[in-house]
């Protein structure tokens, strides 16, 4: 059964809202073990650009594969 564009894009925003408050979550803890100092503002913006990048990537890696595994179907029954 093949994956709606519409469903690889609510899994991959999900996937993503939840490492965006995991990675906001570890900057808060890690940042100051190597003497780097944010305020949650600056932690929460810097976690919103990661999770930009990170959803984009996963869409489209999410369709790549998906591409793929079509057109290996299509091979194999033609």
């Amino acid at each position: 059964m093949k994956q709606s564009r519409w469903m690889s894009l609510l899994e991959a925003v999900t996937n993503v809202l939840v490492g965006y408050g995991a990675a906001v979550a570890t900057q808060w803890a890690v940042f100051p073990l190597f003497g780097l100092h944010a305020t949650l503002q600056e932690n929460l913006l810097i976690g919103l650009i990661f999770t930009v990048v990170s959803l984009i990537r996963s869409y489209l890696l999410r369709r790549v594969f998906e591409a793929l595994r079509v057109r290996q179907l299509s091979a194999n029954s033609g």
